[in-house]
């Protein structure tokens, strides 16, 4: 598999907080404790976490219940062994391609960090808690000619409920085999994820179920917040945050402040009535607003005492969400994406308040994969996986270019240069007659070019569209990098990748996964 780097700063949709974060870590060290590229950063990180032997304990019983027995569990089980977390909302599927990435980067890291004489483990933090049912009851696969298949499960709409908990009375299984028929591997990438989503299982076990059969040889750990033996751990730290929520909200502020000051954007919203937290009551997740230490949900209003004595049942917001899983685990790194850093930018003034401490903030692996078909398309047209990103009409004219005859192309060029020289030479007689006519001319120049590439153009649609074999290789190359305008990791499963290259396609890009290069990384695989 080969592999080149692009730098985010030429990826679209890249914010200045990430470019910032991944280039010139000086320009944002005020939001973050550590610098994820210095490599001291993590033997820092270690040494300030104060992890009480009790809650270690604790904590290997409850993962012991989820994971039943593991090697890593029991590495975990030894004082002093830290852990690199990484985590996703809980989908169908597998949810889009970067979950496996956030897996990958938290393995690789967790056993450099081991080679290096720190002990370390990944654990996968389950994001069965978050009720954004919409963002997860669908995923993207494609078939064999790069086209897309939108894949959902039904489910009653409404009220807001934990997606970990949501049990649809089934999965899209049939539509996904349909869809992985044409690859050599499909049947086999199918029948994985029809084992792992079965019919009345919750939405959060099948999703783990399926990680655990794809990311196996890597040997992470899964941790459902969910399960009341978790809750009850993590009680602590959330009625200390009821009880500091007025300071905590002026720490929050006072950062969203101080960020947009900086020039950067404060991804999560802080309001005065804002909380912290949201109530589990009924197998639903009910929003909570504060004021003061009074919190309402719909018509109901409750005292932050009250509340701080049914911890076990409040749910962490995004903002404490980290707090808690760090709180919960020796967590030396947590490995998250671009809008997660974003929004640890306000969190680590949580962090500073209820801890005392932060994981080192580290950026997750990033792909963009290619097969053999797309790169030699690739280079038959002089393009980049970079020149997918303008948009299907840009690509297309790119292409187009290409299919202009030689002679054509060298008319146009030798078009351009005596236009040019003409233009000079009479600019030069006019301005030694008027330099206001001269003037003018030079104005008019930029028109008389524009003219000239518009009937180039035209010549390059003609081309295209005598080609519709061209037309049709633009559509594939679109689809397969940047459908509907998105970065195909954060749009298409892993699946259907899976099922083109074979399941050892996951080893083969944790062998790619590069802690120290800060890039995307495209892959060309066999």
């Amino acid at each position: 598999m080969e592999t080149d780097c692009l730098r985010h700063t030429d990826v679209p949709h890249t914010s200045r907080l990430f470019a910032d974060f991944s280039y010139h870590f000086d320009r944002v060290a005020a939001f973050y404790q550590f610098n994820h590229s210095d490599p001291a950063s993590y033997a820092q990180a270690a040494a300030r976490i104060d992890y009480p032997d009790d809650r270690r304990r604790s904590v290997i019983k409850a993962l012991r219940e989820q994971n039943g027995g593991s090697p890593q569990l029991d590495l975990l089980s030894q004082p002093g062994t830290v852990a690199v977390v990484t985590g996703q909302q809980v989908g169908l599927f597998s949810g889009p391609c970067y979950t496996i990435y956030k897996a990958l980067t938290a393995a690789r890291l967790a056993s450099e960090l081991t080679a290096s004489g720190q002990s370390a483990v990944a654990v996968f933090w389950l994001a069965t808690e978050d009720h954004d049912l919409a963002d997860v009851d669908h995923c993207w696969s494609f078939d064999a000619s790069q086209t897309p298949a939108r894949l959902a499960i039904e489910h009653p709409n409404g009220e807001p409920r934990p997606v970990g908990d949501v049990t649809p009375a089934s999965y899209p299984v049939d539509a996904l085999r349909s869809s992985l028929g044409g690859f050599a591997h499909g049947n086999e990438i199918a029948a994985l994820a029809a084992k792992a989503y079965v019919a009345g299982k919750p939405l959060g076990d099948a999703f783990r179920d399926l990680l655990k059969s794809l990311l196996e040889p890597l040997g992470l750990l899964f941790l459902d917040p969910m399960r009341p033996a978790v809750r009850a751990l993590a009680a602590p730290l959330v009625r200390s945050a009821l009880e500091m929520a007025p300071e905590l909200y002026e720490e929050l502020s006072s950062r969203n402040n101080a960020l947009e000051a900086a020039g950067y954007h404060a991804q999560v919203l802080v309001e005065p009535k804002t909380s912290l937290v949201f109530l589990l009551e009924n197998g639903l997740r009910l929003s909570l607003r504060r004021d003061g230490r009074q919190y309402a949900s719909g018509s109901r209003r409750l005292l932050a005492e009250d509340l701080a004595q049914r911890a076990e049942s409040l749910s962490p917001n995004v903002l404490l969400r980290p707090v808690v899983q760090d709180y919960l685990l020796p967590t030396v790194a947590f490995v998250a994406g671009p809008a997660e850093l974003a929004y640890l930018a306000q969190s680590e003034v949580l962090y500073r308040s209820l801890l005392g401490r932060a994981p080192v903030f580290t950026p997750r692996c990033g792909f963009t994969l290619l097969d053999e078909r797309s790169a030699k398309l690739l280079e038959r047209y002089g393009l980049t996986a970079a020149s997918c990103f303008h948009g299907l009409e840009p690509l297309r004219n790119a292409i187009a270019a290409q299919l202009v005859p030689p002679d054509l192309q060298a008319a146009f060029e030798k078009a351009r240069v005596s236009t040019a020289a003409s233009i000079d030479h009479l600019g030069d007689r006019l301005a030694a007659m008027d330099p206001t006519v001269a003037a003018a001319m030079e104005r008019s120049r930029g028109k008389i070019f524009y003219q000239l590439r518009k009937i180039e153009r035209k010549a390059e649609r003609a081309a295209l569209s005598r080609d519709e074999r061209a037309a049709r290789h633009a559509e594939f190359l679109y689809r397969l990098v940047y459908p509907e305008k998105h970065l195909q990791e954060r749009f298409y499963t892993i699946l259907p990748f899976l099922a083109r290259h074979g399941p050892g396609l996951v080893e083969r890009l944790y062998s790619h996964v590069r802690l120290e290069c800060p890039d995307h990384i495209v892959c060309y695989a066999n």
